[in-house]
């Protein structure tokens, strides 16, 4: 699968995708009343994922004040890897109690316009709907204390005080997208 993406300093792809709370979410609603919405591609099965789910939530919780929200998204082809069904997305927000929405990308679109390629790969897009970084969450998937450099809360800072981002791209480290084939 070939992925093109969308570079940091170009618009973010709007999306309508199905969450496992039962709602349908809309990348341009967020913009509306969010300064910044982080969105991360994920995967239920991807251990690198797993090691990130409680700094996800603790990300949200302390920016949700701010009026940020991070967006989880699923791209993962639930034919060749079981564990990323739908209802398998619903039993780990339940089992892990995510306090940001897991959404589904069935048909893999919007992970390809986005460029993502491994999960857990963000995105910090601004209010205008432009993405200001594209990267790691840290420098370290195996210890959250050992973690140097924050990549994304760094950016989220820099933004949400109007001052430039630096790095804007770090190289991604995950498991790769399970691609439909």
């Amino acid at each position: 699968m070939s992925v093109t993406g969308t570079a940091v300093g170009n618009y973010a792809p709007d999306f309508e995708l199905p969450g496992t709370r039962g709602e349908v979410h809309h990348l341009a609603r967020y913009l509306d009343t969010h300064p910044a919405v982080v969105v991360v591609f994920l995967g239920n099965t991807c251990p690198h994922s797993r090691t990130y789910f409680e700094r996800l939530k603790q990300l949200q919780t302390d920016y949700r004040d701010r009026r940020v929200t991070l967006i989880g998204i699923n791209a993962n082809d639930s034919e060749q890897s079981q564990g990323d069904r739908f209802d398998d997305m619903k039993a780990l927000v339940e089992d892990t109690r995510l306090n940001f929405p897991y959404l589904r990308d069935v048909t893999q679109e919007v992970a390809q316009s986005f460029g993502a390629s491994v999960t857990p790969e963000a995105f910090l897009v601004d209010r205008n709907g432009v993405v200001r970084y594209h990267g790691c969450i840290d420098d370290n998937p195996d210890n959250p204390q050992a973690i140097a450099n924050p990549y994304l809360q760094t950016a989220l800072d820099r933004l949400l005080q109007n001052q430039p981002i630096d790095p804007v791209s770090t190289p991604p480290v995950g498991c790769p997208i399970v691609w439909r084939r």
